[in-house]
Order: C-alpha cells, then sequence, then structure tokens
C-alpha cells in the first residue's frame, strides 16, 4: 500500500511526459508556417515579376504591340522581353525570381486584347486606334520548402495574371 502512494505521488517525469505530447503539435505547427510563409513569399515574387513584365511591355510603341485588323498582336521580341524580365527582373538573362518557374509555355504567357469598338469609342486615347490591352500570366507547380518529405505534392500550383493597357511611348 505504502508502494502505490509513492508511485501515485512522484512527479520527477512529469515534465518529460508533458513534453512527449505537446512537441509533435509544436511541430507541426512550425512546419505548417514556415510553408505558408514560403508560399506566399514565392507567389509574392510571381505577382511582383508579372506585375513589372505588364508595366514594360505597357511602354511599348503602337508599332510592337496593336490592336490593328481587329486582332491582338505583339512583337515575338518584346514577348521574350517582357517573359525574360517578368521571370528574372531584368531585360536579359538573370535568374529566376522563383526556382522552379518555367519560361517557355505554359509557364508564362503573353497575350494581347482588344477593346470592343464600343469601348473604343468611349476610351482614354483619341489615336484612332483602340489601345490594346497586354495580359502576361503564368501556371506552374509550386516547389515546396520540404518536398523530400513528401509531404506536400505537385498538385499545388502558384496561379497569376497581371493586365496593363499600352499607352504606345
Amino acid at each position: 500500500m505504502m508502494m502505490r502512494r509513492s508511485l501515485l505521488s512522484c512527479t520527477k517525469g512529469a515534465a518529460a511526459a508533458e513534453m512527449a505530447l505537446i512537441l509533435p503539435l509544436s511541430l507541426l505547427l512550425l512546419f505548417t508556417a514556415l510553408e505558408a510563409g514560403h508560399y506566399m513569399y514565392q507567389r509574392h515574387q510571381v505577382v511582383k515579376g508579372l506585375r513589372d513584365g505588364a508595366r514594360y511591355a505597357a511602354r511599348q510603341s503602337f508599332d510592337l504591340i496593336n490592336c490593328r485588323n481587329g486582332t491582338g498582336t505583339i512583337d515575338s521580341t518584346v514577348a521574350a522581353t517582357v517573359i525574360n524580365l517578368a521571370r528574372t527582373g531584368q531585360i536579359a538573362n538573370g535568374s529566376p525570381r522563383v526556382s522552379n518557374w518555367p519560361a517557355t509555355a505554359p509557364g508564362i504567357t503573353v497575350s494581347v486584347s482588344c477593346p470592343t469598338a464600343a469601348e473604343a469609342e468611349t476610351g482614354l486615347y483619341d489615336s484612332g486606334e483602340p489601345a490594346p490591352q497586354v495580359n502576361i500570366s503564368t501556371d506552374f507547380s509550386y516547389d515546396s520548402l520540404f518536398s523530400g518529405l513528401g509531404v506536400l505534392d505537385d498538385t499545388i500550383h502558384i496561379v497569376a495574371d497581371q493586365q496593363a493597357t499600352v499607352m504606345g511611348l
């Protein structure tokens, strides 16, 4: 009887037992927060890159990006430069902002859309031709911070797009 009381009142291992119970949950919360932060940082870099690319394209000449003949066209050299600028932050060469962001389709696409006749009449530009809108978008697999652990697979994507109206500067 005396032995049972001493075992029940012993608290020498209480801290170790509590630590063993709380440690898995604490680690799960820590790694989840790290992964969420990494995803948000990569998404921010992608959105920032697409915005830079769209702004660069919007400052190109109407001869390079236009809506003549009712269809939007963009010069292939300008499109390649826009893609590189979005991906690397530089006009030529450079390393990608996000490690697994592919440069070719379906990584980044650049297109031009033209306003309808009604939109062109009420638009801001009085140049005789409608101002084209450059659209740049991306969709690629997110590269997990802990991809080697097999926690996340390639079903999570980073998807973003930006638009800018060409000013013809």
